[in-house]
């Protein structure tokens, strides 16, 4: 069946982009983290939504399940099939052209293979901005921000992912292409159809394209690094940068020291913004760190000056120990180094059980303070690694134990530690999962925390596109 399988294949895409040698598979069947590990029969890599179509409707004939990947930069291995080797990878790498932009529309339309710093790069060539920005963007593709319904640094301004979408291209589990590639801002005809497949993570159809939106470059920017004592501090700085600068306000981004220590001992070159002490430069002033950025058309002059006046009204009220305003666009790509590099310097310290929650901004510092508490309390000696957004109450919140030998046994744990952090987020009001969706990660917890009547329209709405269950099996649902 397999063999047969595959030469059908070849005659839609060649044999040369239907993978079979193991060597060249293996890169497909591991995820970012090198957590999940899957196997698969081959990977396609078809180069346009009439391949992808033509590839599903073969798989749906012989019943074959598809796992759709794009920059398989996925943190809870929604991207590698599971490890029964029966799935087809659809890997849209080849779909990589940026066929349209309309600047006067402030629209651009993208192949789903498009990694998301050539997107940038198109825009700010065009006089534009595409703003969904995350630290895997020299990878990571558009279909999977799509498919994840990805945030990054500047939802705050611009919002998910899922706002910066107008249009998608669609191939569904029948085989069938949906053209919704609508570059309109309002267009009330009946269902959002988008939407379904935006967060959907592949498992009701497979995205090949889509209009994005754009927006003017901004002409001016102000970064600045603020050392703070506390995640309390953080929203009200949040809360006041807010009232004095409204949308001009980009990023708001939540460090905790740990997190930036583990940059700084695994990221040559890196510095601290604020050190505490000339004797030891990786010495830090205070336990948390806010960085801030805002943009506008304005004058430069006249932003990074009310910027400055700011920090130094902020400095004399208490609401921060020391900041640095960054004098040129290098000193502020460094401090975004710093906040870019934190995954990267996780992955080099090793295993950590990791949480992408959300919470109402108001209740941020709480929900630190409570996890924090119950956390040590059960596992004395515990690390925290805590970063994120808190312009939207995205926390990147992550354990591990110190010693690296202790964290294979800690590991085990994590139905345990799971249940200590998500029950805190729900009776906060929260969200178990605030960008990186479920996968294969959060499934079970998905179902303990959604009510049944979620869950059952989530399970009709998937019975209704795919009811075979052939479309990325095994995640989400």
């Amino acid at each position: 069946m397999t063999a047969t399988l595959i030469e059908r294949l070849s005659a839609i895409v060649g044999a040369e982009n239907v993978l079979t040698d193991a060597v060249a598979m293996a890169p497909y069947l591991v995820d970012w983290r090198g957590r999940y590990h899957g196997a698969a029969r081959c990977i396609v890599r078809p180069d346009n939504a009439e391949e992808v179509a033509a590839i599903v409707r073969v798989c749906l004939a012989a019943g074959v399940p598809i796992a759709p990947q794009g920059g398989n930069t996925s943190h809870c291995g929604a991207s590698v099939p599971d490890t029964s080797g029966t799935a087809v990878i659809v890997s849209l790498s080849r779909m990589n052209r940026i066929r349209e932009v309309d600047a006067a529309n402030n629209t651009m339309t993208v192949e789903a293979g498009c990694v998301l710093q050539t997107i940038q790069a198109a825009a700010r060539a065009a006089g534009r901005l595409f703003p969904l920005s995350l630290a895997a963007e020299g990878s990571c593709q558009i279909g999977g921000n799509l498919s994840t319904n990805a945030g990054g640094v500047q939802v705050l301004r611009y919002g998910n992912a899922r706002e910066l979408a107008l249009g998608l291209e669609v191939v569904l589990p029948s085989g069938e292409i949906w053209h919704g590639l609508r570059g309109l801002r309002k267009d009330n005809t009946g269902y959002d159809l988008k939407q379904l497949f935006i967060g959907a993570e592949g498992t009701l159809g497979i995205i090949t394209a889509a209009v994005i939106k754009l927006f003017p470059l901004p002409g001016t920017v102000a970064t600045a690094w603020l050392s703070i004592d506390s995640p309390a501090a953080a929203v009200r700085l949040l809360g006041e940068l807010q009232a004095r600068f409204g949308a001009a306000l980009t990023a708001c981004e939540l460090i905790s020291d740990i997190s930036l220590g583990l940059v700084l001992k695994h990221i040559p070159g890196a510095q601290p913004p604020l050190a505490a002490s000339p004797d030891d430069p990786h010495a830090l002033r205070t336990p948390w760190h806010l960085l801030i950025e805002l943009s506008g058309t304005g004058e430069e002059a006249d932003l990074r000056a009310a910027c400055e006046e700011f920090l130094g009204a902020a400095l004399e009220k208490g609401w921060i120990d020391d900041a640095v305003l960054a004098q040129s666009g290098e000193q502020a790509a460094r401090l975004w180094d710093l906040r870019e590099r934190l995954s990267e310097a996780q992955k080099i310290e090793g295993f950590s059980i990791k949480h992408d929650v959300s919470v109402p901004v108001s209740r941020i510092g709480e929900f630190v303070e409570r996890a924090g508490a119950a956390l040590q309390a059960a596992y004395p000696g515990i690390r925290i690694v805590a970063f994120g957004h808190v312009g939207d109450g995205n926390l990147h919140y992550n354990q591990s134990k110190p010693e690296a030998a202790e964290n294979a046994e800690f590991m085990a744990a994590q139905p345990d530690v799971n249940r200590i952090v998500h029950d805190i987020v729900d009776a906060l009001g929260g969200s178990i999962s605030a960008e990186h969706g479920i996968g294969q990660l959060k499934r079970g917890e998905l179902a303990h925390y959604k009510s049944a009547v979620e869950m059952e329209m989530m399970r009709a709405i998937k019975r209704t596109f795919d009811p075979l269950g052939l479309m990325n099996p095994g995640k989400v649902l």
